[in-house]
């Protein structure tokens, strides 16, 4: 099969043949029509995850993934040949990832049925970001009118939080540059949404906006602890890139380290949403699976949203 592999890290992801892998135990083979790009995968691929998990190689890259039901491992039952299915890859190791044209995943981690309504490239861009958004905001827990910085608002995880922070009734204030990245985040949602420039003064412009400090923020990019200064005492902190409460001891604030457990109740949430309108999965470009080493060079320039690979 086709994939998109890595021979060594760090090193620049191309696509190349591969043995199409068969299903073990447990497991369920894919055939993926389409995957997306993530900030995991460009981790792996910059070197950023060596001693932190093992990696085998030729190393098949990528999480996210939506297809359907090619053949099932010794024992799995819940599905059947033919079924429209997405998800996310969790296995302990890594290797055999999604950006291919077939995928193996645990039948009972990281796998839920695609209903009717979406699409099986919104699907396949909506796994691990939307669980990652889902995670940090089920964290911070906003009430209705409570306030939530989201710094990174303008990438895949930050455009899904943008979305249900407001749908939950939060006041919304989110991080974008003027111009093409504030349009990208003011059309997320029906909900207004207050937007701060994180290349200018970011602390005077929130201060502005919520002058006894936010009640909860999402740290998916800049300086954690500088965004935990904006959050008023008693305020919450979701981070996904590590920011630990030893970082911010003494300041009164909770901090959440975000670690996306892509499980099916989670991914069957997200995907209900999804398929009614009422979250939608925010696709700027879509490739073809020989064109993903330039969806990874695109990502690293900072596309907006998320970025789609087509499998089949």
């Amino acid at each position: 099969m086709r994939a998109v592999t890595l021979n060594s890290v760090p090193q620049t992801p191309s696509v190349a043949d591969v043995p199409t892998p068969q299903p073990e135990a447990g497991e369920v083979l894919v055939k993926v029509a389409a995957s997306s790009i993530n900030g995991f995968d460009a981790a792996t691929a910059a070197g950023y995850l060596q001693g932190a998990m093992e990696h085998r190689f030729p190393l098949v890259v990528g999480k996210d993934f939506a297809g359907t039901v090619e053949a099932l491992g010794e024992g799995v039952e819940g599905f059947t040949l033919g079924q429209a299915v997405f998800g996310v890859v969790m296995k302990p190791f890594l290797g055999t990832g999604s950006l291919a044209e077939y995928v193996t995943v645990p039948a009972g981690y990281g796998i839920a049925p695609i209903p009717q309504g979406l699409g099986v490239q919104e699907a396949g861009a909506l796994g691990l970001a939307g669980t990652a958004a889902l995670d940090s905001i089920t964290a911070v827990a906003p009430a209705r009118g409570e306030t939530v910085l989201i710094s990174g608002a303008t990438g895949g995880v930050g455009a899904l939080a943008v979305q249900l922070a407001a749908a939950r009734g939060a006041r919304v204030i989110a991080t974008a540059r003027p111009g093409a990245e504030a349009g990208f985040v003011a059309g997320l949602s029906g909900a207004t949404i207050d937007l701060v420039d994180f290349s200018g003064d970011l602390p005077a412009q929130v201060r502005a906006l919520a002058p006894e400090g936010v009640d909860a923020v999402l740290h998916l990019a800049g300086d954690g602890v500088q965004l935990a200064g904006l959050l008023r005492a008693g305020g919450r902190l979701a981070s996904t890139l590590g920011l630990s409460g030893d970082a911010v001891e003494g300041s009164g604030v909770t901090v959440h380290a975000i670690m996306a457990d892509a499980g099916a109740q989670t991914l069957a949430s997200l995907a209900a949403q999804a398929a009614s309108g009422a979250l939608r999965v925010p696709i700027t470009a879509t490739y073809p699976l020989e064109q993903a080493p330039q969806a990874f060079a695109d990502f690293g320039a900072g596309a907006l949203g998320k970025l789609a690979v087509t499998c089949s």
